[in-house]
């Protein structure tokens, strides 16, 4: 059986990830849902802090989810640490390049416009278009909480370590996210898409929103207990 460690995107905390923990542990796996530190002081490195004395709580073998945001904590954590996890599952979202911001690797979704004091306040609602049950976004919408905003300008420092870890990428497909389009990226040539086609990498899409673990708790659990054991296919398998 696995460990999973399941980094949440912004807004949201542990409670994001409770009905898949749920499926994860009744599958007798161990499920660890991380609540990231939401004072309006904390920075970026605050959140890798957080991912990383998890892992290390945890010991060798983890399979490390990030969904959205959280591939910047999460892949900060296990750049430091890569002996202790098995696999980075990203969930809806890309990984970044050292020296990278949420801010500038996401230059469509203008973060900061609403910005008060020092945090970015939670949107009104999750877009229909993601298909978030209404109870669930009922409490999305009572739990959600500020995005400090030091931890989406705060540029990521790494070194390279956690490249050598095996990856699964999560697509989902209301999102435009898919496995051609990691395809289109690959083939440009550069050199920060190069991983996407190395051996131990795979791929999964999920007819769903940006929320899986809102939405479809279930199957999301199923492709994490699949990709735990390197289940998914290659970027240009079939």
């Amino acid at each position: 059986m696995a460990t999973f460690v399941l980094v949440p995107g912004l807004f949201m905390g542990g409670w994001a990830w409770e009905a898949v923990a749920a499926e994860l542990e009744a599958a007798g796996h161990r499920a660890v849902a991380v609540t990231l530190p939401a004072e309006p002081a904390a920075g970026l490195a605050d959140h890798v802090d957080a991912v990383a004395q998890v892992l290390a709580a945890e010991g060798p073998g983890t399979v490390l989810v990030a969904h959205s945001y959280g591939a910047f904590p999460a892949v900060g954590a296990v750049d430091r640490q890569p002996e202790l996890v098995s696999r980075v599952v990203f969930v809806d979202t890309g990984y970044p390049e050292s020296g990278e911001s949420v801010v500038l690797s996401m230059p469509q979704v203008d973060l900061l416009s609403g910005v008060t004091g020092d945090v970015v306040p939670v949107p009104k609602e999750i877009p229909a278009v993601h298909a978030v049950p209404e109870a669930e976004h009922e409490r999305w919408k009572r739990l959600a909480v500020p995005q400090p905003v030091r931890t989406v300008t705060d540029p990521i420092e790494l070194t390279g370590a956690w490249l050598r870890v095996p990856t699964t990428g999560v697509f989902c497909l209301a999102s435009r996210l898919s496995i051609e389009f990691a395809r289109s990226l690959h083939a440009t040539g550069m050199p920060r898409f190069a991983k996407l086609a190395e051996p131990g990498v795979t791929f999964f899409e999920l007819p769903t929103g940006h929320y899986p673990m809102l939405s479809a708790p279930k199957e999301l659990a199923d492709v994490l207990e699949r990709a735990a054991d390197g289940g998914g296919v290659g970027l240009y398998e079939d």
